[in-house]
């Protein structure tokens, strides 16, 4: 009896070091707080683009042009996700041998194909779900292609757009991505962009001036009132903007940890001392400290410190911040106005210009913390000149790239959809009515 009790036990026991062993393979594998967070972060970002950017677009739109212009955005959203998953996420992100996996990634999960739902993200730590991966840095895509809408609304017509959308995921936002965080050749030369400055911001913003000069001004630019609908919609779109950030900016610390908590608190003070630059330029320059103002100049402090977000400390954030939203202000106030493009919503000067100096300025202001770096040839966190010229390099790249990339997927689409301007008539009774059939409201 002693001997069956004693091989009961240490049956137990080894059922128990099993078990135990398997707990302690799956902790190494998954982190379910890690994953709990990005499941969080990329519902934040997915957030930003059909609530909270179509918002902060729709109410700068003329009351005609809302409906169309949220649809632009929702629409992108939608489109850009589905190409994304297609193609986008394997040229970004996939991986192939040969000279092309510097500028993109490659072909092999066309369609997700490849990767399985137990199969965990490529980032680092690598302790949450690749499928989570996939959405998250879908939702980047998305967003960056609602930002070019802004620069376009009320004279675009929506099946342009529409082709235009997924064209650009796949054949410009896809290689990009590549270049600077999927494995590719700026990414090699230790390129910083902490969550998106060049491959979102810089990219969606100059992608918006390229259209705008392509499908040229609205009828009456600068002869007539183009008031916005509604400044309340456009302070509420902000405030959802700033929400969903945390996950756009901390989430990409692609875990539950201390780097996220950096780029919380980063985030946070550049879009606060954003807004309150904004408002203080426009009191001493106007006379007048406005709603507008103040949202814009959040969304510009956001932009700027993107980059950086989890890179530098309080006061670097500062710093970054404020002078994002001055370079904004200048390109909203002073560079529009003296060039006389027509940018609607100001999608350059508040996105590319603000990410622009945000690319810049991470090399500038980077903490001398190694663990805060990603690792790349550049491995001194003090060889500043070194790294101030791989962001320049990264900001030229990524700049000629989209124009170029931009520039052929316009005139592919426009061809495609036998033009990219509306008609005058639809124009000048609005392209909610002539082109959705629909009203913001029916009295």
């Amino acid at each position: 009896m002693g001997k069956i009790s004693l091989a009961l036990m240490g049956l137990l026991l080894s059922s128990v070091a099993f078990a135990e062993g398997n707990v302690t393979e799956a902790a190494q594998v998954l982190n379910s707080g890690d994953t709990a967070w990005m499941l969080m972060a990329t519902a934040m970002v997915m957030l930003m683009t059909p609530v909270g950017l179509a918002l902060f677009y729709g109410g700068m739109t003329r009351s005609k042009n809302v409906l169309n212009t949220y649809a632009m955005v929702f629409g992108a959203f939608a489109i850009s996700f589905i190409a994304w998953v297609v193609a986008g996420y394997s040229i970004a992100f996939g991986v192939t041998e040969g000279a092309m996996m510097k500028v993109i990634g490659g072909f092999g999960n066309i369609m997700l194909s490849g990767i399985g739902w137990t199969d965990l993200a490529p980032s680092a730590p690598g302790l949450y779900p690749k499928f989570v991966f996939v959405v998250f840095q879908g939702t980047f895509a998305a967003i960056t292609v609602a930002i070019a809408a802004g620069a376009v609304i009320e004279r675009m017509k929506f099946s342009t757009w529409a082709v235009f959308v997924a064209l650009w995921t796949v054949i410009v936002y896809a290689p990009i991505a590549h270049m600077v965080w999927g494995g590719g050749f700026l990414f090699d030369a230790g390129a910083l962009d902490f969550a998106g400055g060049t491959v979102v911001h810089m990219n969606g913003g100059l992608a918006g001036l390229v259209l705008a000069l392509l499908v040229g001004k609205r009828t009456g630019y600068g002869k007539v009132a183009m008031k916005p609908m509604s400044v309340l919609l456009t302070a509420v779109g902000a405030g959802l903007l700033w929400f969903g950030w945390y996950g756009f900016n901390a989430g990409s610390a692609f875990g539950a940890s201390s780097i996220a908590g950096v780029a919380m608190l980063t985030t946070t003070i550049a879009a606060a001392i954003g807004a309150v630059t904004w408002v203080i330029v426009e009191q001493i320059v106007y006379k007048k400290p406005t709603l507008l103002g103040a949202a814009t100049g959040a969304i510009a402090g956001l932009v700027a410190i993107t980059p950086a977000a989890g890179f530098v400390g309080v006061g670097g954030a500062f710093i970054i911040g404020s002078i994002g939203t001055l370079i904004g202000f200048f390109g909203v106030s002073v560079l529009k106005k003296k060039l006389g493009y027509d940018d609607s919503l100001d999608a350059f000067g508040v996105h590319f210009l603000a990410g622009l100096w945000g690319a810049i300025a991470t090399a500038i202001f980077a903490l001398d913390d190694k663990n805060l770096l990603w690792a790349g040839p550049l491995k001194d966190a003090n060889d500043r000149m070194g790294q101030i010229l791989v962001q320049f390099e990264s900001v030229l790249v990524v700049g000629l790239f989209t124009l170029v990339g931009t520039i052929v997927v316009y005139y592919v689409s426009s061809l495609l959809t036998g033009g990219a301007r509306v008609d005058a008539e639809s124009e000048e009774s609005g392209l909610d009515d002539s082109i959705h059939g629909e009203k913001v409201m029916n009295l």
